[in-house]
């Protein structure tokens, strides 16, 4: 079916003559045949979101509708693949069409020549509903793919093949209880404004290893979580997400940028292929997917990539796989919102956002989870969203931040100061905060002892004491103070600067273990427990802070991994003698 553009306004163009048209079909527009989206319908009038460049439309021109939605194709292939917002693939259209990709290419999102070793796990005979597992694709040296029946079919068995296949070729046959024959090919497409069926969701109890020491023991994640990264610009928001990708305890990351400037998308681009993964020792690519919609593609096209990476996300999740979705950032994505919405003459809400800013967001961090998969046998997924924001100048006060921070549970403010003090990551301890510390203290104690979630308490307390204590330092000066304050503001500094601080750039200190982290908290917190007990016995407090052992907790987190719990025991012990020396010595020179 086909009508006539009537209206064209960069990328929202009208037709009409698409009385049959449904919301969210998918058209393609004039003689180049330009990727849209029909976005709303009044009656045979279609407004279209048009994904690519429109100069040169005007009206007469035809639009055809394909009679399906918006959907990505899942099956074997996607992961390595570097994709744009509309899952089309990159490398593919610079071979066919070179670097300068030419309006209305179309190429599969998928190799459909490829052949993939296909080995079925069911037999003839066998019923299977929808989200079961035919077989296996071992499609990277790290990732098995599972090929599932699709979530709206089910049947009987009555073929099923084994060997090398295309992800078009028919590797399944199921009759259905009406008795129709359904042939099941590797590849299956999802419309990507809807979310995957599952069969429960569960709270998440499980917490997201990152190895970042600010992120795992102060402002943990739980595995099925949301969280949002807010901070102006260089402040670290892609760094702090290259270390979430690198690090995290997932079996899949899925990596959108959505808008954000080409350089940075560049340099994920050409480092993730190069990264080792420290999990298995392949290229980190070996477990990643890219969507790389960057500034030059029109605004338009950001809108859809968030849709077609939580989608990607969801389908492995339902192999049972743990995902990580990384949207850097959603701030470009709600300004595709406020353009179009302004085009289409919506009432506009605060600062020009539309009406529906909140909810759109909330759609997006609602697919995030840990489940337990479609499908006769039991398989738990998860799938955890951590979206970055970019306030203009930082401003948290602004509508995205806001909207934000009233949906997600983790919440890691990066500041600017800290960035530029040189301290990374640059995560705020007094702005920031983490919902899951209740949900996830049974796995803390169990795993790592009640005596861990009680050294968080203390030392955010002592970094919360050390802001106040500071107000009170620039006026009467630091010699002013007691010397329990002295030393409040002392082993504060050795949070800061001997834990939290971390080098991304290094391999020893750029990711760290739970019991790593658990133990360095518990040495810097046992020194300053000598230290209080030898300033009530009237040992002085500078002699306290020269001891070797002080310096040497500053350096610990650069003992190598295999080392470390020699090296931190032997630090504790010297530690101990140490200071019974000073308090023995008293306040005598």
């Amino acid at each position: 079916m086909s009508g006539k553009v009537v209206k064209v306004s960069g990328p929202l163009v009208v037709a009409t003559g698409l009385q049959d048209a449904n919301m969210s079909d998918v058209v393609r527009v004039g003689p180049q045949r330009l990727i849209g989206e029909i976005l709303t319908m009044k009656g045979d009038a279609a407004s279209i979101q048009v994904y690519e460049e429109t100069s040169g439309l005007g009206p007469g021109a035809e639009v055809v509708t394909t009679g399906a939605p918006m959907s990505v194709e899942l099956g074997p292939g996607m992961i390595e693949g570097i994709y744009d917002g509309i899952q089309r693939p990159l490398e593919k259209i610079v071979e066919k069409v070179g670097a300068c990709i030419t309006r209305g290419v179309e190429v599969p999102a998928l190799d459909h020549e490829k052949k993939w070793e296909f080995t079925p796990v069911v037999s003839v005979g066998d019923k299977v509903a929808g989200g079961d597992i035919l077989g296996t694709v071992p499609e990277t040296p790290v990732v098995l793919h599972k090929v599932m029946v699709p979530p709206n079919v089910s049947g009987t068995v009555t073929r099923i093949e084994s060997g090398s296949f295309t992800v078009l070729e028919t590797i399944a046959v199921l009759k259905t209880d009406d008795g129709r024959e359904v042939e099941l090919p590797m590849a299956q497409h999802w419309p990507v404004r809807v979310g995957r069926p599952y069969q429960h969701k569960y709270p998440p109890k499980r917490p997201l290893c990152s190895g970042q020491r600010v992120i795992d023991t102060l402002f943990p994640i739980a595995k099925g979580g949301t969280a949002a990264v807010p901070g102006p610009f260089g402040s670290g928001k892609t760094v702090v997400q290259h270390q979430l990708a690198k690090w995290s305890d997932v079996d899949i990351v899925i990596y959108i940028g959505c808008g954000e400037r080409g350089n940075e998308m560049t340099d994920v681009l050409r480092e993730f292929p190069e990264l080792k993964d420290p999990r298995t020792g392949e290229s980190l690519m070996k477990r990643t997917v890219l969507i790389a919609n960057t500034s030059d593609m029109p605004v338009a096209a950001r809108e859809a990539s968030v849709y077609t990476g939580i989608t990607i996300a969801e389908y492995f999740r339902d192999m049972g796989y743990d995902v990580a979705v990384i949207a850097d950032s959603t701030s470009r994505w709600a300004e595709a919102l406020r353009e179009m919405s302004g085009r289409l003459e919506e009432m506009p809400g605060e600062e020009g956002y539309p009406a529906y800013l909140a909810s759109r967001l909330a759609q997006f961090y609602e697919r995030a989870g840990s489940v337990e998969c479609i499908g006769s046998d039991e398989r738990r997924g998860s799938l955890t969203a951590v979206g970055a924001v970019s306030p203009p100048g930082g401003d948290l006060s602004e509508p995205v931040s806001q909207a934000t921070m009233r949906i997600v549970k983790v919440f890691w403010a990066l500041d600017s100061a800290l960035a530029y003090r040189r301290h990374f990551p640059a995560i705020n301890w007094l702005n920031s905060y983490s919902l899951y510390l209740d949900s996830l203290k049974p796995w803390f104690d169990e795993n790592l002892g009640p005596e861990f979630l009680q050294d968080r308490g203390a030392a955010m307390s002592l970094l919360q004491n050390e802001a106040s204590l500071n107000e009170i330092v620039q006026l009467v000066g630091k010699d002013a103070l007691s010397p329990a304050d002295q030393l409040t503001l002392e082993v504060a500094r050795m949070v800061r600067e001997d834990f939290l601080q971390q080098n991304a750039f290094t391999d020893i200190d750029g990711y760290s273990s739970y019991d790593r982290q658990k133990k360095l908290m518990s040495i810097i917190l046992q020194y300053e427990h000598l230290c209080r007990d030898a300033i009530t016995a009237g040992a002085p407090v500078a002699k306290l802070f020269e001891i070797p052992s002080r310096e040497k907790i500053g350096r610990a987190k650069s003992v190598p991994a295999d080392e470390y719990e020699g090296a931190y025991a032997a630090i504790e012990s010297e530690m101990a003698k140490e200071i019974e020396a000073v308090v023995a010595q008293g306040g005598e020179d």
